[in-house]
Protein backbone atom coordinates (compact mmCIF):
# COMPACT_ATOMS: atom_id res chain seq x y z
CA UNK A 1 0.00 0.00 0.00
CA UNK A 2 1.27 3.49 -0.86
CA UNK A 3 1.92 5.69 2.17
CA UNK A 4 -0.05 8.88 1.51
CA UNK A 5 2.32 10.79 3.78
CA UNK A 6 5.33 9.86 1.69
CA UNK A 7 6.34 13.29 0.41
CA UNK A 8 9.60 11.93 -0.92
CA UNK A 9 7.70 9.71 -3.34
CA UNK A 10 5.53 12.65 -4.32
CA UNK A 11 8.65 14.73 -4.92
CA UNK A 12 10.24 12.06 -7.12
CA UNK A 13 7.06 11.77 -9.19
CA UNK A 14 6.90 15.52 -9.64
CA UNK A 15 10.60 15.85 -10.42
CA UNK A 16 10.26 13.28 -13.17
CA UNK A 17 7.19 15.06 -14.50
CA UNK A 18 8.82 18.49 -14.37
CA UNK A 19 12.29 17.41 -15.46
CA UNK A 20 13.77 18.93 -12.30
CA UNK A 21 16.53 16.50 -11.51
CA UNK A 22 19.66 17.29 -9.60
CA UNK A 23 21.86 16.45 -12.59
CA UNK A 24 24.09 19.48 -13.00
CA UNK A 25 24.37 21.63 -16.08
CA UNK A 26 27.63 23.16 -17.27
CA UNK A 27 28.96 25.71 -14.79
CA UNK A 28 29.31 29.36 -15.67
CA UNK A 29 32.85 30.42 -16.66
CA UNK A 30 34.77 33.27 -14.99
CA UNK A 31 33.53 36.75 -15.83
CA UNK A 32 35.21 38.57 -18.68
CA UNK A 33 32.40 41.06 -19.36
CA UNK A 34 31.48 44.32 -17.71
CA UNK A 35 33.37 47.37 -16.53
CA UNK A 36 33.78 48.29 -12.90
CA UNK A 37 32.93 48.65 -10.17
CA UNK A 38 34.55 52.02 -9.64
CA UNK A 39 35.27 53.93 -6.50
CA UNK A 40 32.71 56.37 -7.84
CA UNK A 41 30.32 56.10 -10.79
CA UNK A 42 28.01 58.93 -11.93
CA UNK A 43 25.12 58.10 -14.24
CA UNK A 44 24.35 61.40 -15.94
CA UNK A 45 21.09 62.93 -17.08
CA UNK A 46 18.67 59.96 -17.12
CA UNK A 47 14.93 59.89 -16.55
CA UNK A 48 14.26 57.75 -13.49
CA UNK A 49 11.42 55.19 -13.37
CA UNK A 50 11.89 54.11 -9.81
CA UNK A 51 9.91 50.90 -9.30
CA UNK A 52 8.02 52.23 -6.29
CA UNK A 53 4.99 53.40 -8.28
CA UNK A 54 6.22 56.99 -8.57
CA UNK A 55 5.94 58.66 -11.98
CA UNK A 56 9.09 59.21 -14.05
CA UNK A 57 11.29 62.13 -13.06
CA UNK A 58 14.39 63.64 -14.59
CA UNK A 59 16.92 64.46 -15.58
CA UNK A 60 18.79 63.05 -12.61
CA UNK A 61 22.41 62.21 -11.86
CA UNK A 62 22.88 59.04 -9.80
CA UNK A 63 26.04 58.67 -7.75
CA UNK A 64 27.33 55.19 -6.98
CA UNK A 65 30.31 54.28 -4.83
CA UNK A 66 31.49 50.73 -5.52
CA UNK A 67 28.14 48.90 -5.46
CA UNK A 68 26.01 51.26 -3.33
CA UNK A 69 23.82 54.18 -4.39
CA UNK A 70 25.06 57.28 -2.57
CA UNK A 71 22.92 60.07 -4.00
CA UNK A 72 20.23 60.89 -6.57
CA UNK A 73 20.36 64.50 -7.69
CA UNK A 74 17.77 66.43 -9.72
CA UNK A 75 19.84 68.30 -12.28
CA UNK A 76 17.37 70.16 -14.47
CA UNK A 77 14.03 70.20 -16.22
CA UNK A 78 12.70 68.46 -19.34
CA UNK A 79 13.31 70.47 -22.50
CA UNK A 80 16.05 72.65 -20.99
CA UNK A 81 19.82 72.21 -21.15
CA UNK A 82 21.39 70.87 -17.98
CA UNK A 83 23.57 73.49 -16.30
CA UNK A 84 26.91 72.21 -15.07
CA UNK A 85 26.60 74.19 -11.86
CA UNK A 86 23.50 72.13 -10.94
CA UNK A 87 25.20 68.75 -11.19
CA UNK A 88 27.50 66.88 -8.83
CA UNK A 89 31.12 67.46 -9.72
CA UNK A 90 33.25 64.62 -10.99
CA UNK A 91 36.40 63.74 -9.10
CA UNK A 92 39.63 62.38 -10.47
CA UNK A 93 39.16 58.71 -11.30
CA UNK A 94 35.36 58.86 -11.46
CA UNK A 95 33.54 56.96 -14.17
CA UNK A 96 30.84 59.05 -15.85
CA UNK A 97 28.14 57.31 -17.90
CA UNK A 98 26.24 59.63 -20.23
CA UNK A 99 22.59 58.54 -20.05
CA UNK A 100 21.05 61.81 -21.23
CA UNK A 101 17.70 61.11 -22.86
CA UNK A 102 17.70 57.54 -21.57
CA UNK A 103 15.59 55.80 -18.95
CA UNK A 104 16.94 54.14 -15.84
CA UNK A 105 15.00 51.56 -13.82
CA UNK A 106 15.89 49.31 -10.90
CA UNK A 107 17.31 45.93 -11.90
CA UNK A 108 14.56 43.45 -12.71
CA UNK A 109 13.78 40.52 -10.39
CA UNK A 110 12.63 37.24 -11.95
CA UNK A 111 10.82 35.37 -9.21
CA UNK A 112 10.70 32.07 -11.09
CA UNK A 113 14.10 31.47 -12.66
CA UNK A 114 15.26 27.91 -13.25
CA UNK A 115 18.96 27.95 -14.14
CA UNK A 116 18.73 25.76 -17.20
CA UNK A 117 18.29 22.02 -17.24
CA UNK A 118 20.03 18.90 -18.45
CA UNK A 119 17.02 17.91 -20.53
CA UNK A 120 17.15 21.26 -22.32
CA UNK A 121 20.92 21.26 -22.81
CA UNK A 122 21.17 24.84 -21.55
CA UNK A 123 24.47 25.74 -19.86
CA UNK A 124 24.52 28.31 -17.07
CA UNK A 125 26.36 30.94 -19.11
CA UNK A 126 23.65 30.82 -21.78
CA UNK A 127 20.88 31.29 -19.23
CA UNK A 128 22.67 33.97 -17.21
CA UNK A 129 23.52 36.09 -20.25
CA UNK A 130 19.96 35.93 -21.59
CA UNK A 131 18.74 37.17 -18.21
CA UNK A 132 21.36 39.88 -17.83
CA UNK A 133 20.82 40.95 -21.44
CA UNK A 134 17.23 41.75 -20.48
CA UNK A 135 18.07 43.72 -17.35
CA UNK A 136 17.38 40.88 -14.91
CA UNK A 137 19.84 41.35 -12.06
CA UNK A 138 18.20 39.05 -9.49
CA UNK A 139 16.48 35.68 -9.77
CA UNK A 140 14.80 33.30 -7.38
CA UNK A 141 15.72 29.74 -8.30
CA UNK A 142 12.74 27.59 -7.28
CA UNK A 143 13.69 23.97 -6.67
CA UNK A 144 17.50 24.28 -7.01
CA UNK A 145 17.29 21.87 -9.91
CA UNK A 146 21.07 21.66 -10.30
CA UNK A 147 21.47 20.74 -6.63
CA UNK A 148 21.75 23.11 -3.68
CA UNK A 149 25.54 22.92 -3.55
CA UNK A 150 25.80 23.90 -7.24
CA UNK A 151 23.32 26.77 -6.83
CA UNK A 152 24.98 28.10 -3.69
CA UNK A 153 28.37 27.99 -5.42
CA UNK A 154 26.99 30.15 -8.25
CA UNK A 155 25.20 32.39 -5.77
CA UNK A 156 28.51 33.10 -4.03
CA UNK A 157 30.31 33.70 -7.32
CA UNK A 158 27.54 36.06 -8.42
CA UNK A 159 27.74 37.94 -5.13
CA UNK A 160 31.47 38.34 -5.66
CA UNK A 161 30.91 39.14 -9.36
CA UNK A 162 33.44 36.56 -10.48
CA UNK A 163 30.86 35.31 -13.00
CA UNK A 164 28.42 37.20 -15.23
CA UNK A 165 25.15 36.35 -13.54
CA UNK A 166 22.20 37.80 -11.66
CA UNK A 167 22.24 37.55 -7.88
CA UNK A 168 20.58 34.30 -6.84
CA UNK A 169 18.09 33.38 -4.13
CA UNK A 170 18.17 29.60 -3.73
CA UNK A 171 15.00 27.73 -2.80
CA UNK A 172 15.21 23.95 -2.47
CA UNK A 173 12.40 21.51 -3.24
CA UNK A 174 10.89 20.18 -0.04
CA UNK A 175 12.62 16.91 0.78
CA UNK A 176 15.51 17.49 -1.62
CA UNK A 177 18.62 15.60 -0.51
CA UNK A 178 16.81 13.59 2.15
CA UNK A 179 18.22 10.12 2.70
CA UNK A 180 14.79 8.65 3.41
CA UNK A 181 11.15 9.47 2.80
CA UNK A 182 9.73 12.31 4.90
CA UNK A 183 6.77 10.51 6.38
CA UNK A 184 5.85 12.41 9.55
CA UNK A 185 5.87 15.96 10.97
CA UNK A 186 8.99 15.40 13.07
CA UNK A 187 10.99 14.40 10.00
CA UNK A 188 9.60 17.42 8.14
CA UNK A 189 10.75 19.82 10.85
CA UNK A 190 14.19 18.22 10.99
CA UNK A 191 14.61 18.51 7.21
CA UNK A 192 13.57 22.18 7.29
CA UNK A 193 16.17 22.93 9.97
CA UNK A 194 18.85 21.09 8.01
CA UNK A 195 17.87 22.96 4.85
CA UNK A 196 18.39 26.28 6.62
CA UNK A 197 21.73 25.13 8.02
CA UNK A 198 22.80 24.18 4.48
CA UNK A 199 22.34 27.80 3.40
CA UNK A 200 19.10 27.72 1.41
CA UNK A 201 17.10 30.95 1.25
CA UNK A 202 13.77 29.18 1.25
CA UNK A 203 11.74 26.16 0.24
CA UNK A 204 9.66 25.28 -2.81
CA UNK A 205 6.73 22.96 -2.04
CA UNK A 206 4.62 20.87 -4.38
CA UNK A 207 2.36 19.25 -1.82
CA UNK A 208 2.26 16.65 0.94
CA UNK A 209 -0.04 15.32 3.62
CA UNK A 210 -1.61 18.15 5.66
CA UNK A 211 0.21 17.40 8.93
CA UNK A 212 3.56 17.31 7.13
CA UNK A 213 2.85 20.56 5.27
CA UNK A 214 1.74 22.23 8.49
CA UNK A 215 4.89 21.18 10.34
CA UNK A 216 7.26 22.13 7.54
CA UNK A 217 5.75 25.58 6.97
CA UNK A 218 5.57 26.38 10.67
CA UNK A 219 9.23 25.43 11.15
CA UNK A 220 10.35 27.35 8.09
CA UNK A 221 8.48 30.45 9.28
CA UNK A 222 10.01 30.12 12.75
CA UNK A 223 13.46 30.13 11.13
CA UNK A 224 12.62 33.30 9.21
CA UNK A 225 12.92 31.77 5.74
CA UNK A 226 10.63 32.40 2.79
CA UNK A 227 8.65 29.84 0.83
CA UNK A 228 6.91 29.23 -2.47
CA UNK A 229 4.49 26.58 -3.65
CA UNK A 230 3.17 24.97 -6.79
CA UNK A 231 0.01 23.36 -5.42
CA UNK A 232 0.17 20.25 -7.58
CA UNK A 233 -3.04 18.38 -8.28
CA UNK A 234 -1.72 15.30 -6.46
CA UNK A 235 -2.35 16.92 -3.05
CA UNK A 236 -4.44 20.03 -3.72
CA UNK A 237 -7.77 18.55 -2.58
CA UNK A 238 -6.47 18.22 0.98
CA UNK A 239 -4.22 21.28 0.92
CA UNK A 240 -5.02 24.34 -1.18
CA UNK A 241 -3.58 27.84 -1.07
CA UNK A 242 -5.64 28.89 1.94
CA UNK A 243 -4.24 26.03 4.02
CA UNK A 244 -0.73 27.03 2.92
CA UNK A 245 -1.09 30.74 3.60
CA UNK A 246 -2.55 30.15 7.05
CA UNK A 247 0.32 27.79 7.89
CA UNK A 248 2.95 30.35 6.88
CA UNK A 249 3.57 29.99 3.13
CA UNK A 250 4.81 33.36 1.86
CA UNK A 251 4.13 33.03 -1.89
CA UNK A 252 2.43 30.89 -4.50
CA UNK A 253 3.49 30.18 -8.07
CA UNK A 254 1.19 29.88 -11.08
CA UNK A 255 -2.41 29.54 -9.91
CA UNK A 256 -2.89 25.93 -8.85
CA UNK A 257 -4.56 25.75 -5.46
CA UNK A 258 -6.30 29.11 -5.86
CA UNK A 259 -9.40 28.07 -7.84
CA UNK A 260 -9.68 25.00 -5.60
CA UNK A 261 -9.84 27.31 -2.56
CA UNK A 262 -12.88 28.95 -4.18
CA UNK A 263 -14.89 25.85 -4.98
CA UNK A 264 -18.44 26.15 -3.69
CA UNK A 265 -20.21 23.16 -5.26
CA UNK A 266 -17.44 20.55 -5.34
CA UNK A 267 -14.28 19.39 -3.60
CA UNK A 268 -12.50 17.89 -6.61
CA UNK A 269 -11.75 19.33 -10.03
CA UNK A 270 -14.13 17.95 -12.66
CA UNK A 271 -11.64 15.48 -14.11
CA UNK A 272 -12.53 13.33 -17.10
CA UNK A 273 -12.90 9.75 -15.99
CA UNK A 274 -10.01 8.59 -18.18
CA UNK A 275 -7.70 11.39 -16.92
CA UNK A 276 -4.09 10.53 -16.10
CA UNK A 277 -1.89 13.18 -14.45
CA UNK A 278 1.20 11.74 -16.14
CA UNK A 279 -0.40 12.45 -19.50
CA UNK A 280 0.38 16.14 -19.81
CA UNK A 281 -2.29 16.87 -22.38
CA UNK A 282 -4.79 15.63 -19.81
CA UNK A 283 -3.11 17.67 -17.11
CA UNK A 284 -2.85 20.96 -18.96
CA UNK A 285 -5.86 20.53 -21.18
CA UNK A 286 -8.18 20.14 -18.21
CA UNK A 287 -6.36 22.76 -16.16
CA UNK A 288 -7.65 25.20 -18.76
CA UNK A 289 -11.18 24.47 -17.58
CA UNK A 290 -10.49 24.94 -13.88
CA UNK A 291 -11.13 28.64 -13.21
CA UNK A 292 -14.72 28.44 -14.44
CA UNK A 293 -15.35 25.72 -11.84
CA UNK A 294 -14.49 28.17 -9.04
CA UNK A 295 -16.64 30.91 -7.52
CA UNK A 296 -17.19 33.75 -10.02
CA UNK A 297 -15.45 37.12 -9.72
CA UNK A 298 -16.60 39.39 -6.88
CA UNK A 299 -18.81 36.69 -5.38
CA UNK A 300 -18.86 36.12 -1.63
CA UNK A 301 -16.43 33.18 -1.73
CA UNK A 302 -14.13 34.93 -4.23
CA UNK A 303 -13.94 38.01 -2.00
CA UNK A 304 -13.47 35.95 1.14
CA UNK A 305 -10.43 34.13 -0.26
CA UNK A 306 -8.89 37.29 -1.68
CA UNK A 307 -9.34 39.34 1.47
CA UNK A 308 -7.83 36.69 3.72
CA UNK A 309 -4.79 36.19 1.49
CA UNK A 310 -4.17 39.95 1.49
CA UNK A 311 -4.52 40.07 5.28
CA UNK A 312 -1.81 37.39 5.50
CA UNK A 313 0.59 39.51 3.37
CA UNK A 314 0.64 36.72 0.81
CA UNK A 315 2.45 37.07 -2.53
CA UNK A 316 1.13 35.84 -5.87
CA UNK A 317 3.68 35.14 -8.62
CA UNK A 318 1.35 34.31 -11.51
CA UNK A 319 3.81 33.41 -14.31
CA UNK A 320 1.19 34.21 -16.96
CA UNK A 321 3.72 33.80 -19.74
CA UNK A 322 4.57 30.17 -19.16
CA UNK A 323 1.09 28.96 -20.11
CA UNK A 324 0.53 31.33 -23.00
CA UNK A 325 1.18 28.63 -25.59
CA UNK A 326 -1.90 26.89 -24.20
CA UNK A 327 -4.06 29.73 -25.48
CA UNK A 328 -2.08 30.46 -28.67
CA UNK A 329 0.37 27.73 -29.60
CA UNK A 330 1.34 29.20 -32.96
CA UNK A 331 2.27 32.55 -31.41
CA UNK A 332 4.52 30.89 -28.86
CA UNK A 333 6.48 28.65 -31.18
CA UNK A 334 6.84 31.24 -33.95
CA UNK A 335 8.28 34.01 -31.77
CA UNK A 336 11.00 35.75 -33.75
CA UNK A 337 13.74 35.30 -31.16
CA UNK A 338 13.72 31.51 -31.37
CA UNK A 339 15.66 31.50 -34.66
CA UNK A 340 18.38 33.66 -33.15
CA UNK A 341 18.63 32.74 -29.48
CA UNK A 342 17.09 29.30 -28.89
CA UNK A 343 19.58 26.44 -28.71
CA UNK A 344 18.79 23.42 -30.91
CA UNK A 345 18.68 21.18 -27.84
CA UNK A 346 16.17 23.50 -26.16
CA UNK A 347 14.03 23.64 -29.28
CA UNK A 348 13.97 19.85 -29.42
CA UNK A 349 12.88 19.82 -25.78
CA UNK A 350 9.99 22.17 -26.57
CA UNK A 351 8.62 20.04 -29.42
CA UNK A 352 5.65 17.70 -28.89
CA UNK A 353 6.71 14.89 -26.57
CA UNK A 354 5.15 12.51 -24.08
CA UNK A 355 8.26 12.70 -21.92
CA UNK A 356 9.55 16.31 -21.86
CA UNK A 357 7.71 18.50 -19.34
CA UNK A 358 5.61 21.20 -20.96
CA UNK A 359 5.66 19.62 -24.42
CA UNK A 360 2.04 18.50 -24.25
CA UNK A 361 1.02 19.17 -27.84
CA UNK A 362 -0.27 15.65 -28.53
CA UNK A 363 -3.46 16.90 -30.14
CA UNK A 364 -3.80 20.57 -29.23
CA UNK A 365 -6.45 22.56 -31.04
CA UNK A 366 -9.06 25.25 -31.07
CA UNK A 367 -11.14 23.86 -28.20
CA UNK A 368 -8.18 23.77 -25.82
CA UNK A 369 -7.07 27.27 -26.81
CA UNK A 370 -10.55 28.75 -26.38
CA UNK A 371 -10.83 27.17 -22.93
CA UNK A 372 -7.47 28.61 -21.93
CA UNK A 373 -8.42 32.06 -23.20
CA UNK A 374 -11.47 31.97 -20.96
CA UNK A 375 -9.26 30.65 -18.14
CA UNK A 376 -6.91 33.63 -18.55
CA UNK A 377 -9.77 36.13 -18.32
CA UNK A 378 -10.83 34.81 -14.93
CA UNK A 379 -7.26 34.33 -13.68
CA UNK A 380 -6.25 37.85 -14.73
CA UNK A 381 -9.36 39.31 -13.15
CA UNK A 382 -8.41 37.83 -9.79
CA UNK A 383 -4.76 38.90 -10.00
CA UNK A 384 -5.56 42.44 -11.07
CA UNK A 385 -8.13 42.89 -8.32
CA UNK A 386 -5.70 41.35 -5.82
CA UNK A 387 -3.27 44.10 -6.74
CA UNK A 388 -5.98 46.75 -6.61
CA UNK A 389 -6.89 45.79 -3.05
CA UNK A 390 -3.30 45.97 -1.85
CA UNK A 391 -2.07 42.43 -2.48
CA UNK A 392 1.48 41.85 -3.66
CA UNK A 393 1.96 40.54 -7.22
CA UNK A 394 5.41 39.78 -8.60
CA UNK A 395 6.84 38.89 -12.01
CA UNK A 396 8.27 35.46 -12.75
CA UNK A 397 8.95 33.65 -16.00
CA UNK A 398 9.54 29.89 -15.42
CA UNK A 399 11.44 29.91 -18.71
CA UNK A 400 13.03 26.89 -20.34
CA UNK A 401 9.67 25.23 -20.85
CA UNK A 402 6.62 25.58 -23.13
CA UNK A 403 8.38 27.74 -25.77
CA UNK A 404 9.36 30.43 -23.27
CA UNK A 405 12.98 31.55 -23.52
CA UNK A 406 15.02 32.98 -20.64
CA UNK A 407 14.85 36.78 -20.55
CA UNK A 408 12.30 37.00 -23.34
CA UNK A 409 9.73 35.14 -21.25
CA UNK A 410 10.18 37.64 -18.42
CA UNK A 411 9.45 40.60 -20.70
CA UNK A 412 6.42 38.75 -22.02
CA UNK A 413 5.29 38.37 -18.39
CA UNK A 414 5.38 42.16 -18.07
CA UNK A 415 3.20 42.51 -21.17
CA UNK A 416 0.71 40.02 -19.75
CA UNK A 417 0.52 41.88 -16.43
CA UNK A 418 -0.35 44.90 -18.54
CA UNK A 419 -3.03 42.86 -20.31
CA UNK A 420 -4.42 41.85 -16.92
CA UNK A 421 -5.07 45.53 -16.20
CA UNK A 422 -1.90 46.76 -14.48
CA UNK A 423 -0.81 50.32 -15.23
CA UNK A 424 2.71 50.22 -16.75
CA UNK A 425 4.09 51.71 -13.53
CA UNK A 426 2.41 48.88 -11.61
CA UNK A 427 3.99 46.42 -14.03
CA UNK A 428 7.45 47.82 -13.30
CA UNK A 429 6.70 47.74 -9.57
CA UNK A 430 5.82 44.03 -9.83
CA UNK A 431 9.08 43.43 -11.68
CA UNK A 432 11.22 45.25 -9.12
CA UNK A 433 10.15 46.38 -5.64
CA UNK A 434 7.41 43.78 -5.16
CA UNK A 435 9.88 41.02 -5.92
CA UNK A 436 12.39 42.46 -3.47
CA UNK A 437 9.72 42.61 -0.77
CA UNK A 438 8.68 39.02 -1.42
CA UNK A 439 12.31 37.92 -1.07
CA UNK A 440 12.72 39.93 2.13
CA UNK A 441 15.42 41.98 0.40
CA UNK A 442 13.74 45.33 -0.16
CA UNK A 443 16.25 46.98 2.14
CA UNK A 444 18.85 46.57 -0.62
CA UNK A 445 16.97 45.76 -3.84
CA UNK A 446 13.93 46.74 -5.88
CA UNK A 447 14.13 50.52 -6.17
CA UNK A 448 16.65 53.27 -6.86
CA UNK A 449 17.25 54.64 -3.38
CA UNK A 450 20.25 55.83 -1.41
CA UNK A 451 21.86 52.94 0.43
CA UNK A 452 20.64 50.23 -1.92
CA UNK A 453 22.66 48.13 -4.33
CA UNK A 454 23.54 49.73 -7.64
CA UNK A 455 21.39 47.48 -9.85
CA UNK A 456 19.92 49.28 -12.87
CA UNK A 457 18.36 48.78 -16.27
CA UNK A 458 19.14 51.54 -18.78
CA UNK A 459 17.53 51.87 -22.20
CA UNK A 460 17.01 54.51 -24.83
CA UNK A 461 13.22 54.23 -25.21
CA UNK A 462 10.45 54.74 -22.69
CA UNK A 463 9.25 51.27 -21.63
CA UNK A 464 6.07 52.71 -20.14
CA UNK A 465 4.92 53.67 -23.62
CA UNK A 466 5.77 50.27 -25.09
CA UNK A 467 7.05 47.34 -23.03
CA UNK A 468 8.21 45.67 -26.24
CA UNK A 469 11.28 47.91 -26.26
CA UNK A 470 12.58 45.72 -23.39
CA UNK A 471 12.87 42.64 -25.61
CA UNK A 472 16.38 41.78 -26.72
CA UNK A 473 15.14 41.85 -30.30
CA UNK A 474 13.59 45.28 -29.77
CA UNK A 475 10.53 46.24 -31.79
CA UNK A 476 9.76 47.46 -35.30
CA UNK A 477 8.93 51.07 -36.19
CA UNK A 478 8.88 53.34 -39.24
CA UNK A 479 11.36 56.21 -39.30
CA UNK A 480 10.76 59.65 -40.76
CA UNK A 481 11.78 58.38 -44.21
CA UNK A 482 9.19 55.60 -44.03
CA UNK A 483 11.91 53.00 -43.60
CA UNK A 484 11.43 50.03 -41.28
CA UNK A 485 13.80 50.19 -38.33
CA UNK A 486 14.29 48.33 -35.09
CA UNK A 487 14.49 50.15 -31.81
CA UNK A 488 14.86 49.01 -28.26
CA UNK A 489 16.60 46.37 -26.30
CA UNK A 490 18.26 47.12 -22.97
CA UNK A 491 21.39 49.18 -23.53
CA UNK A 492 23.13 48.71 -20.17
CA UNK A 493 22.52 46.30 -17.35
CA UNK A 494 24.27 47.44 -14.18
CA UNK A 495 24.70 45.03 -11.28
CA UNK A 496 26.65 45.99 -8.16
CA UNK A 497 27.94 49.05 -10.00
CA UNK A 498 29.38 46.95 -12.86
CA UNK A 499 28.26 48.14 -16.29
CA UNK A 500 27.40 45.42 -18.79
CA UNK A 501 26.73 46.05 -22.46
CA UNK A 502 23.39 44.22 -22.62
CA UNK A 503 23.43 43.88 -26.38
CA UNK A 504 26.92 42.42 -26.31
CA UNK A 505 25.71 39.81 -23.81
CA UNK A 506 22.96 38.82 -26.23
CA UNK A 507 25.46 38.73 -29.08
CA UNK A 508 27.45 36.24 -27.02
CA UNK A 509 24.32 34.11 -26.71
CA UNK A 510 23.73 34.29 -30.45
CA UNK A 511 27.29 33.08 -31.00
CA UNK A 512 26.70 30.13 -28.65
CA UNK A 513 23.60 29.19 -30.62
CA UNK A 514 25.36 29.60 -33.98
CA UNK A 515 28.18 27.34 -32.82
CA UNK A 516 25.70 24.63 -31.85
CA UNK A 517 23.97 24.94 -35.21
CA UNK A 518 27.24 24.81 -37.17
CA UNK A 519 27.13 21.97 -39.65
CA UNK A 520 23.58 21.01 -38.70
CA UNK A 521 20.72 20.87 -41.11
CA UNK A 522 18.69 22.79 -38.59
CA UNK A 523 15.40 24.59 -38.79
CA UNK A 524 12.78 25.46 -36.23
CA UNK A 525 9.77 23.29 -36.82
CA UNK A 526 7.32 21.47 -34.60
CA UNK A 527 7.59 18.33 -36.75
Amino acid sequence: MINTKNTFLTLIILCLALNFTTAQIEKSPPRNEGEGPWERLIIRGATLINGNGAPPTGPVDIIVEQNIIKDIVNVGYPGLPIRDRDRPKARKGDKELDAFGMYVLPGFIDMHGHIGGTGQGTPAEYVFKLWMGHGITTIRDPSAGNGLKWVLEHKEKSNKNTITAPRIFAYTSFGQGSNEPISNPEMARAWVRENAENGADGIKFFGAAPDIMQAALEENKKLGLRSAMHHAQMDVVRWNVMNSARAGLTSMEHWYGLPEAMFTDRKVQNYSLDYNYRNEQDRFGEAGQLWKQAAPPYSEKWNEVMDELISLDFTIDPTFNIYEASRDLMRAYSAEWHNIFTLPSLWNFYRPSRRSHGSYWFSWGTEQEVAWKENYKLWMTFVNEYKNRGGRVTAGSDSGFIYQLYGFGFIRELELLREAGFHPLEVIMSATLNGAEALGADDMLGSVEVGKYADFVILEENPLENLKVLYGTGTVQLDEDNEVIRVGGVKYTIKDGIIYDAKKLLEDVKQMVDEKKDGMRYKLTTK
